[in-house]
């Protein structure tokens, strides 16, 4: 899919307000509605904006503590990481799962918790409890340095 100047104006201004009217994106980057509407709905439907998101305060729902987790797996076959990736999928506090190179591990999780015990508890009785993990190494985040959520076009 080719980008227009419009069209990047327009993936810019969601990505920093995605509830914004039509009409208010239409005046931001200078096209009239109709068109801006018709681009809004091409972008959607080619699967550029994969969906719109409400974004929440961790604290403020009590879950103050967030690590970073390197999952290490005895084996490397398709079928032993597809069943990783099931499992952990299923676990809410789990925000983010990613295959890794370069490192002594082959996952890197984000997870969120209320405390400690709240961590030992998912990692205790639910991670290490998934068939092949043999490493676990957990680092504990003291503070977002840069948190943002936009892709840089």
């Amino acid at each position: 899919m080719q980008l227009d100047r419009y069209d990047l104006q327009i993936l810019r201004v969601l990505q920093e307000d995605g509830r914004i009217s039509n009409q208010d994106l239409a005046d931001r980057i200078s096209l009239s509605p109709s068109p801006c509407l018709r681009r809004l709905r091409t972008l959607e439907e080619s699967g550029l904006i994969v969906g719109y998101r409400a974004m929440l305060d961790a604290k403020k729902l009590g879950l103050s503590l967030m690590a970073l987790i390197l999952i290490s797996m005895d084996q490397h076959t398709p079928e032993r990481l597809a069943n990783f990736e099931a499992k952990i999928i299923e676990i809410p506090e789990v925000l983010e799962c990613l295959l890794i190179t370069g490192q002594d591990a082959d996952y890197q999780l984000k997870v969120v918790v209320k405390d400690m015990d709240s961590y030992q508890d998912l990692l205790l009785n639910h991670i290490t409890r998934i068939k092949g993990v043999t490493g676990v190494h957990s680092s504990f985040v003291l503070r977002r340095a840069v948190d943002k959520t936009a892709m840089p076009i």
